[in-house]
């Protein structure tokens, strides 16, 4: 099945901040919390991610935040578990190199529900972009490097430019990995349009101010 156009693909193009609510750096009852506080500062998509976690235990973190996606078109992702994401209505799916396959992943998801995909190389970037018909958007990285992620090996901005050429508009591009308040200038000088922060968001005593910042770097379409 080719994935058509969906209700959300206007969001994700104009989409600037994704933020990542990761149980690495999180105790459970913070979700719900940190969640208004993303959302209050301007993030455009919100993750939920529990590498470690059970299935009981994810559930329980994405019912914790869902009364915050009430009433707005904020993007709901749920990372890796395709079963879980079907069983929320407004969520959609993130999935990495080594997770389920990206068409067999939309043939589950069915049309309208946002699927992204994590790459790390030029090679992975082409493959995504072949993926395109499937894929409401994927990622780039890590551009520094991170604790998310300690084994990957950082793309660096060289990488990250070369890819949003090759990019050129097909599919919204999001960097990730290691970008935060410090570097955020130089990732968006690098022609970065999308990024993705997870702990200089999670680590800040104020991370609505946090993504307001950062947002603020970022080019902004009416």
């Amino acid at each position: 099945m080719k994935a058509t156009a969906h209700p959300s693909a206007e969001r994700l193009r104009k989409a600037r901040f994704y933020a990542i609510l990761d149980a690495a750096y999180l105790v459970p009852a913070q979700f719900a919390p940190i969640c208004r506080a993303v959302i209050e500062g301007g993030a455009d998509i919100v993750q939920v991610r529990a590498k470690s976690a059970d299935e009981a235990t994810i559930r329980a973190l994405i019912e914790s935040i869902l009364p915050q996606f009430e009433g707005n078109d904020i993007p709901l992702i749920v990372n890796d578990h395709l079963n879980i994401a079907l069983d929320y209505p407004r969520c959609g799916l993130h999935v990495g190199q080594d997770d389920m396959p990206v068409a067999k992943a939309r043939s589950e998801l069915g049309p309208d529900r946002i699927l992204g995909l994590s790459t790390h190389s030029v090679e992975q970037a082409k493959v995504a972009l072949e993926l395109a018909g499937f894929l409401s958007y994927f990622c780039i990285g890590p551009v520094y490097p991170t604790r998310t992620k300690p084994d990957y090996v950082p793309v660096g901005l060289k990488l990250a430019r070369e890819v949003n050429a090759l990019n050129a508009g097909v599919l919204p591009l999001f960097c990730i990995g290691g970008i935060n308040r410090k570097n955020v200038a130089e990732v968006r000088a690098a022609g970065a349009e999308r990024i993705v922060v997870v702990s200089d968001v999670l680590h800040s005593t104020d991370p609505a101010a946090a993504v307001r910042e950062m947002r603020s770097v970022m080019p902004c379409e009416d």
